[in-house]
């Protein structure tokens, strides 16, 4: 092309460079960026893992170590998460390796000039409204099941601790258990997670977990009235007669369990849900 003095200019246009995935791949570019990017935030893998879950992704601990080894690589939301908790804004350039036109000057007058259009305001992208992020909190568990049928003893040392998003777990809730059985059918499942709440009474009609003569249970509470013959055995010290404990099943074919005063019975706690 020419310009007003007469002289003739050459434009010399550049081919782009074709992005190579397999080659980056067999490299692991994505691997070693991800681990490059986390150590400058001097952030461990842990601390990655409950960075990423505040922002929606849920990862195993493995998973990372899978990344970073390139034995894996993250979907797509979980790359945006990444690149969101370990602050990297240009993911493009940042991990596409090869594709480097500037050097750190250059680069320099880039986020420089950025800024000033940022500043300006007049060039801002419509605003995304996030979602809240879900928030996770560690909950015992425990890793005996709560009869519903033929009961079994609840050992309180054996606990585990999960993890739950805070939004499922119910005010008050201080450990959850599974079910065991069909004695509390329709309402409480064979396998089902309940939460507890630990408490040593419940008003009649509430559902809690109980141990009676060293088996646990999860039954609806309710009291009666002794008979005539019972009223001994169940009058205290200063002469006030009490009512009965009685275990229901929801299930009709399980018949109600009498507690008697000679029985070791115990409240553990009410359920939740």
């Amino acid at each position: 092309m020419s310009n007003n003095s007469g002289k003739i200019i050459t434009v010399v246009s550049r081919k782009k460079e074709i992005y190579q995935a397999a080659e980056e791949q067999e490299l692991g570019v994505v691997a070693l960026k991800i681990e490059a990017a986390r150590k400058k935030k001097q952030m461990s893998k842990r601390e990655l893992q409950h960075q990423l879950e505040e922002r929606g992704v849920s990862v195993a601990y493995q998973s990372l170590i899978r990344w970073e080894r390139n034995e894996a690589i993250p979907n797509a939301y979980q790359m945006l998460a990444i690149c969101d908790a370990l602050d990297i804004p240009d993911s493009y350039r940042y991990f596409m390796n090869g594709t480097m036109e500037l050097n750190d000057i250059g680069l320099q007058k880039v986020e420089e000039y950025k800024a000033d259009l940022i500043a300006s305001g007049k060039y801002a992208p419509v605003p995304i409204v996030k979602p809240n992020a879900v928030k996770y909190r560690e909950m015992p568990v425990s890793t005996l099941a709560a009869s519903a049928g033929t009961g079994e003893f609840l050992d309180q040392e054996n606990i585990e601790l999960m993890r739950f998003p805070e939004s499922s777990i119910p005010a008050g809730a201080d450990y959850a258990l599974r079910v065991n059985g069909d004695s509390m059918e329709p309402i409480y499942l064979d396998h089902q997670l309940v939460w507890v709440q630990v408490c040593h009474a419940l008003r009649p009609g509430e559902v809690g977990i109980f141990v009676l003569d060293g088996e646990g249970y999860i039954k609806c509470y309710d009291e009666r009235e002794p008979e005539e013959d019972e009223l001994e055995d169940y009058t205290d010290s200063n002469g006030v007669v009490h009512n009965k404990p009685v275990l229901v099943s929801f299930n009709e074919k399980y018949a109600p369990r009498i507690v008697t005063r000679a029985s070791k019975f115990m409240i553990c706690g009410r359920v939740l849900n």
